[in-house]
Formats: structure tokens, C-alpha cells, sequence
């Protein structure tokens, strides 16, 4: 599936009406896409798995940018970790601030995140209806999203640890709310942070897969259109 490994990196700022952000942009030659990994902390880019799964992404042809919603001092308040009304309006600022860089204005936009991101990614997608190409969540926890889950019309993929038993039926139940194009992926024998042997990549595959599928048929769509 590796199409190549030539990627051009950069450090970037984004700038909002009221703060500045943080982003890590990765871009390799004739992406499909840009595949957004938005967290609240660095942290979360320095975490081993997340950055497995942009390296896979970027070795089949698409592009990934890491990037803090929260600055340090903000981080350095613990409510704001956990504020998903205050992260959901950064996603959405951040995704319209991405259509306008030079670098990534051509590159049709996906999202990828686990836990209580996947809760704010989910809100953002709803609030930008078609805007967004793909998503994908891993253990994520859209329970805190249900509110509006039924709004989501960005394709969405669920991937859950056939072991992780209470996340997994919270990941059912949005299944079965979620109305625009879907699929969840259990992984077996996997637990919450799919760390036994295998089991990342198997979801590093499949979150190329389905990436790579919806985006290269979004962009169709749009020459056709």
C-alpha cells in the first residue's frame, strides 16, 4: 500500500481572533488530502500511536497536521482540557483557517482522533456539514456528542477494541444514530489503546483505507460537479 516517503515538514501558526495556535504540517509530494489531528496538549503529538498512524498516513499519500487547540498557559487550566464547547469552536476557526493557507487550500480535509476528541471532532464536522471529507475515530467517546451526532453527514469511521466492552457500546449506540456514510471497525482481541501485537496497524490500515477512499471520491465528486 506505501506509495512513498518523500514529505515536507514544517512548523506553522494559526492564527485565530484571540490566540495564536501551534501545528506540526507534514506534506508529501501530490497529496490527496489533509488529515487534521487536533488534541488539546503536545502530549497528545508526542503520543507513540498517534504518530504511527500520520507516518502510515503520509507514506500512502496524505498529508497530516498536528495542532494544539489549547496554548500553554490555557493547557496549564484544567477544565479547558475537557471543555469541548471551547475546542469545538477552535476546530471549527482552525479547519477554515486551513482552506485559506497556501499549502493545504487545494488539499480536501479530514479529521482523526480518539477519546473525548473524537467528541469535538464529531460537533465541528456537524457544524461544517459537508465541508469535511473524512473521519475517523479511534476509542473515542461519542457519547459526548450525541446532541448532535444525528447532524453528521461526514463519513465516519468508528474504530473500537473488541475488548474495550464499555466504549464499544458507546461506539454502537452512535453507530446506529449516525446518518450519512458509516462504518465501524471492532477490532478483536484489541483493548482501549490497541497495544497488543498487530493490532495498531491493523488500524493504521484501516483508517488509510477508508481516508483515502472518501477523500479521493469527494474530490471527484467536486471536478465533476
Amino acid at each position: 500500500m506505501t506509495m512513498g516517503d518523500e514529505c515536507t515538514h514544517s512548523l506553522i501558526t494559526v492564527d485565530l481572533k484571540d490566540v495564536t495556535l501551534l501545528g506540526e504540517l507534514n506534506i508529501p509530494e501530490n497529496a490527496l488530502g489533509l488529515i487534521l489531528f487536533s488534541h488539546e496538549s503536545l502530549s497528545s503529538r508526542l503520543n507513540g500511536g498517534n504518530n504511527y498512524i500520520a507516518r502510515t498516513l503520509q507514506e500512502n499519500g496524505l498529508a497530516t497536521l498536528f495542532l494544539d487547540l489549547l496554548t500553554d498557559e490555557e493547557h496549564c487550566i484544567y477544565e479547558n482540557r475537557f471543555n469541548i464547547e471551547l475546542l469545538t469552536k477552535r476546530l471549527i476557526e482552525v479547519t477554515k483557517c486551513i482552506k485559506n493557507l497556501k499549502q493545504t487550500s487545494n488539499l480536501p480535509i479530514g479529521y482523526f482522533g480518539g477519546g473525548t476528541v473524537a467528541a469535538y471532532t464529531l460537533r465541528a464536522a456537524a457544524a461544517l456539514k459537508g465541508d469535511i471529507a473524512a473521519m475517523v475515530s479511534h476509542c473515542g467517546r461519542p457519547d459526548h456528542a450525541m446532541d448532535v451526532i444525528e447532524k453528521v453527514r461526514t463519513p465516519t469511521l468508528l474504530i473500537v477494541g473488541g475488548n474495550d466492552t464499555e466504549v464499544l457500546e458507546i461506539n454502537k449506540q452512535a453507530y446506529q444514530r449516525l446518518q450519512g456514510a458509516r462504518c465501524m471497525k471492532i477490532i478483536p482481541n484489541a483493548s482501549h489503546l490497541f497495544e497488543e501485537n498487530g493490532k495498531l496497524e491493523t488500524m493504521a490500515i484501516s483508517t488509510v483505507e477508508w481516508f483515502r477512499e472518501k477523500i479521493n471520491a469527494k474530490t471527484i465528486n467536486y471536478v465533476e460537479g
